[in-house]
């Protein structure tokens, strides 16, 4: 599926036919040399049987303008009610075996939108219809299920320790041609306020990414996955170079709750929070320059019983560092319901450290209808 987000696509593969009625573990892998020079090689051989293919079938209701008019709808005597005609689609995208022994497979959740039919297809050609273990489009994660005849799993990595300028390898299915591989670095970490998902942490990467990556393997040159391929600026439709692919790190709390719930619980403490900036900085007197201000506590609530006050700044969850009010956010909505999580917190001069029980969040009701 392919949406635009004010020059922002999302980067699965479509096709629209209009109807009439109608977590493997392995050990790093070096960078090795051979006698034309630096290579990967080896490194891909290994992984690349992991990353898969996937083609999707579904169907969309969508409302006919005509069939609006009450004019149109007596004259062709159109049953009441009936204001809408479903369209097929097909599309394709990525995705990459992250468990063999279990056959889960991770990808996009906007590839198997409205999906009717799933199939994946390995590097060596076997073909399997997939089972949606579910989705979860606030994070754009989606969990699928082939049978485990023996599979290749891409090993997870660690997406908190990356850095900029980290070389990464892309590997995907662009356009359709099949599996491809490019390489770049890691242009920025820690993207949000792009308007593509509700919870959004991106690692931002100049490895050419197009339409068709989506759901594709975002890797370290030590053959680990690092990211899930999401997303493209591309004004003109392709790829200028900037891409976004969500950390391995929330996609691996994604899938957990997706395997273990078909659903997300997200996790709550009861506050308001705002990125820190240089006025609030100075205002506060920290040297600090990133976190999240903890801008109104709710009475009652989890961080109101830990002794959170309005003003803190917190830098901190469980060890990992808090760049913005979006990471904290999303660090504490992907916390499993009822742990304690340890904050961080600077105020008044000093640091201390804030024990909080995440609570489960209301649920939201879904954009679109989830299968």
């Amino acid at each position: 599926m392919k949406r635009l987000f004010a020059s922002l696509a999302l980067i699965s593969g479509l096709v629209a036919l209009s109807l009439a009625g109608s977590a493997g573990a392995g050990a790093p892998i070096p960078v090795l040399a051979s006698s034309g020079g630096a290579t990967i090689a080896p490194m891909l051989k290994q992984i690349t049987p992991g990353v898969v293919n996937i083609a999707v079938r579904g169907r969309v209701k969508e409302q006919n303008p005509l069939l609006q008019d009450p004019f149109f709808r007596r004259f062709f005597n159109v049953p009441p009610g009936q204001r809408t005609q479903e369209r097929e689609t097909q599309a394709t995208g990525s995705g990459v075996i992250v468990d063999a022994a279990q056959g889960y497979i991770l990808t996009n959740a906007h590839v198997v939108e409205n999906e009717t039919r799933i199939e994946v297809t390995t590097k060596d050609n076997h073909r399997y219809e997939a089972k949606l273990i579910g989705r979860d489009e606030e994070t754009d994660i989606a969990v699928l299920k082939i049978p485990a005849n023996h599979l290749t799993a891409v090993p997870l990595g660690d997406s908190d320790k990356l850095q900029v300028g980290d070389f990464v390898v892309a590997i995907g299915n662009p356009f359709g041609l099949g599996q491809t591989v490019t390489s770049g670095i890691v242009s920025a970490l820690g993207r949000s306020g792009l308007g593509i998902e509700g919870y959004e942490d991106f690692i931002q990467t100049d490895a050419s990414i197009n339409p068709g990556n989506s759901g594709g393997a975002l890797v370290n040159f030590d053959g680990q996955l690092i990211g899930i391929n999401t997303a493209i600026l591309a004004p003109g439709g392709g790829n200028i170079g900037i891409g976004f692919a969500v950390p391995i790190d929330m996609a691996r709390k994604v899938m957990d709750e997706l395997i273990h719930y078909g659903v997300v619980k997200r996790g709550r403490i009861g506050v308001t929070i705002q990125d820190l900036t240089p006025d609030l900085a100075q205002a506060m007197n920290t040297q600090h320059t990133v976190g999240a201000v903890i801008a109104r506590v709710e009475a009652g609530s989890p961080a109101d019983r830990g002794g959170l006050k309005s003003g803190d700044l917190v830098v901190a969850v469980d060890g990992s560092p808090v760049r913005s009010g979006t990471q904290l956010r999303n660090l504490i909505g992907l916390s499993p319901i009822g742990t304690d999580v340890k904050l961080s917190v600077y105020r008044r001069g000093s640091e201390s450290t804030v024990k909080v029980k995440v609570e489960q969040a209301v649920a939201t009701p879904s954009r679109r209808p989830v299968r």
